[in-house]
């Protein structure tokens, strides 16, 4: 692609128009979607990404890879934030939305090559996504709340493959703990909110040491040694202040003339600050958690009065203890009231592994956990939480929508078979369009066999065949090799998971189609050249 020609506009404007502009974008598109496609499914392999600075991440979620590569070409970046909306949705599935949408712009491509127009192919994907969610919603199977052995199996699927194989049913069984321990129940069904889980990394001891908190875990410990390391009946206060003296902003000088001078300005510092103490203190407050620092006098006077004090916390657990405790979040210690403060049923410094972390247990009207994982270096424990995580949602979204499918790519061959029969009812161009979005679909249940040691094409004819003879939920075991039913494998995943990658990797593809004129700053942007997206490459002019 490199000697597609680009037409300026302008002095700084480099402009890219017609046939050249689409090709230049649906091969950026399929660059994105080849490099994570070799890490679906259980036998998937992993990446390892490295930063300027050294750092490594080792993985093989198909978000995390793609947030972690340096991109540059607008269009890939289309392809990066379908993956990205996939996991902040669903959790699963990002590396099949991002799979998806590649393959979409391949066939798409040959169509254009036939002739057929980008708005004729993009009218037929959307009629094909909507018959999807039609099919779909015949082959879906119901999963109560009170089933816990088909959550524990969806948490496994989500597990499955993630480098935690050989715990995932003691993982499996955690996430399904957490998730109903902060599920809701409303009216219309569950109501789960994932971030009311808060997962803690901690280095050392094994896998089989992770443990569900039923509370909130902060990574903080007490400021000073000699404050209670547990206290009942927890007030807690939460300010975003620092409980120190007021530095001055703004450059300036103060000209002590005497001793006496320097004596009355230490003494004024101390009142500052012990006048903030005692602000807190008044309120009845005997636990502090500060987001700012604390300084070594204001430490002494609230150790002194012996409450329970973590500095430094962040952001996001400074919202969790808010909505946890029921506290609000102060901001000026002139302002502090009675009514600010929030409970809880004890507060408490442990030590795990080496490591001191607040515990902050008990609430009234709130339900928060917390899970603590252990492993023996830190690319294991981070690579067990982005693992955790997607288990956690993919619980969640089936708690709440209560419905699943098998998986193992049983859902992408019936869904392909099931358009073609559609496509031979509708007449014109069209007809192509949808015949394409099947064609696309079968790269699931290939790109699965092809990283299990399989041959594609054998196992994508065997499953045709099964579905034919109305075998819905025949898929590939990877494993053993053979066109299997998901469902007694226990593969199963939710609804939602399809849905939401069909629906993404369509809307994505659609757009990169409709595009046929690229305009790019030539001073900012090397993309809308030509070239190939790559971890740590531009595009080439």
């Amino acid at each position: 692609m490199a000697g597609q020609p680009a037409y300026y506009s302008g002095n700084r404007n480099q402009r890219t128009r017609g046939r050249d502009a689409q090709s230049i974008n649906i091969l950026a598109g399929k660059a994105v979607a080849n490099a994570v496609r070799s890490t679906l499914g259980p036998k998937g392999m992993d990446k390892m990404l490295v930063d300027s600075l050294g750092d490594i991440v080792i993985t093989n979620d198909g978000a995390t890879i793609l947030k972690e590569m340096d991109i540059e070409h607008p269009a890939a970046k289309m392809v990066v934030e379908v993956s990205k909306t996939q996991d902040d949705e669903v959790g699963d599935g990002t590396t099949t939305a991002a799979v998806l949408t590649g393959e979409l712009l391949t066939k798409a491509e040959e169509l254009i090559n036939k002739g057929v127009h980008p708005t004729v192919i993009t009218s037929g994907y959307r009629h094909a996504a909507t018959k999807c969610e039609e099919i779909l919603a015949t082959i879906t199977i119901d999963v109560l709340p009170e089933d816990r052995v088909a959550l524990k199996k969806i948490a496994s699927t989500a597990l499955t493959g993630k480098g935690a194989g050989e715990y995932k049913d003691f993982l499996s069984e955690l996430a399904v703990d957490a998730v109903l321990s902060v599920a809701e129940k409303t009216e219309s069904g569950y109501k789960v909110d994932i971030e009311d889980i808060t997962i803690e990394k901690r280095e050392g001891g094994s896998i089989k040491d992770t443990e569900l908190v039923q509370g909130l875990v902060i990574d903080k410990d007490r400021v000073r040694p000699n404050m209670p390391q547990r206290i009942d009946n927890a007030k807690v206060m939460l300010t975003s202040f620092a409980i120190e003296f007021n530095k001055i902003e703004k450059d300036a000088e103060i000209k002590i003339t005497s001793p006496e001078q320097m004596q009355l300005f230490v003494d004024q510092e101390e009142r500052m600050v012990k006048a903030k103490v005692d602000n807190i203190i008044k309120t009845g407050a005997n636990v502090v958690f500060c987001q700012k620092g604390i300084d070594d006098l204001a430490q002494y006077y609230l150790e002194k009065a012996g409450i329970y004090a973590c500095r430094r916390i962040k952001k996001s657990d400074m919202e969790k203890l808010a909505r946890a405790t029921g506290a609000t979040i102060v901001q000026d210690d002139t302002e502090i009231l009675v009514e600010d403060l929030g409970y809880a049923d004890y507060v408490e410094e442990r030590e795990i592994k080496g490591t001191k972390m607040t515990f902050v247990m008990g609430f009234k009207n709130s339900k928060i956990a917390s899970l603590v994982l252990h492993g023996g270096t830190t690319h294991i424990v981070d690579s067990l939480k982005r693992a955790l995580n997607d288990a956690l949602r993919v619980v969640g979204v089936s708690l709440e929508d209560g419905k699943v499918v098998a998986g193992g790519g049983a859902p992408e061959v019936e869904l392909a078979l099931k358009l073609r029969q559609y496509a031979s009812t509708l007449k014109g161009r069209e007809q192509l369009a949808v015949n394409g979005f099947a064609d696309a679909l079968e790269v699931i249940p290939q790109t699965l066999a092809e990283n299990g040691g399989l041959d594609p094409i054998d196992i994508l004819v065997e499953m045709r065949s099964q579905h034919e003879k109305g075998n819905k939920r025949a898929g590939v075991n990877v494993y053993t090799g053979k066109i299997v039913d998901m469902w007694e494998e226990n593969v199963i995943e939710p609804l939602r998971v399809k849905t939401q990658a069909i629906n993404s990797a369509t809307e994505a593809a659609v757009m990169i189609l409709r595009i046929d004129d690229v305009v790019a700053s030539s001073g900012k942007s090397k993309a809308a050249g030509a070239g190939m997206p790559g971890a740590g490459a531009e595009m080439g002019d």
